[in-house]
């Protein structure tokens, strides 16, 4: 789900890459030379260095591809504001996903319990607006870091035998 902002991210600006496969039980030289320290995927290659973990890399697209539509909002508030619920989304929602497919009984009880707040949470920030940020515009921005978790959605439920369109319909 991190990779695919990275590529959702390039995509919306509309730069052309090359999309590499990584085995993560047999790591390449490339991997382990572009991203030394967390030894993880995804890394962003660009002009021969590794720019890594994938909300930095959203910055940096942004950044680098400058003269396209960009990501985040142009009010600086508004920036730190989407640039929060990101956070959010990686420190929360990633972690409390995990435990609803790795625990059992009260803990997963506890998990699904605080799951399903911080879904009801993001879903009073979005309120009416069409996109994470309040933008009005055809794009996206900052919600590439939620819509990626969308695929772990059905696990979550299984897991956790709830369902989160019942709990956060939005």
């Amino acid at each position: 789900m991190f990779g695919m902002r990275t590529r959702i991210a390039l995509a919306e600006k509309a730069v052309k890459y090359e999309y590499r496969e990584e085995d993560l039980s047999n790591k390449s030289d490339l991997l382990l030379e572009m991203n030394p320290v967390y030894q993880k995927v995804p890394v962003l290659i660009h002009n021969g260095k590794g720019i890594c973990e994938s909300l930095i890399q959203l910055h940096y697209i942004d950044e680098v591809w400058n003269d396209r539509a960009p990501l985040l909002p142009a009010n600086t508030y508004k920036r730190a504001n989407v640039r929060f619920w990101a956070d959010f989304v990686d420190k929360k929602i990633y972690d409390l996903g995990s435990k609803l497919w790795k625990t059992k009984g009260e803990e997963l009880e506890a998990a699904k319990k605080e799951f399903l707040e911080n879904m009801k949470l993001l879903e009073g920030e979005l309120g009416d607006k069409l996109y994470f940020g309040g933008s009005t515009g055809k794009d996206f921005g900052y919600m590439i870091c939620f819509v990626t978790f969308y695929s772990w959605f059905y696990t979550y439920e299984q897991f956790g035998n709830f369902s989160i369109e019942a709990s956060a319909p939005s």
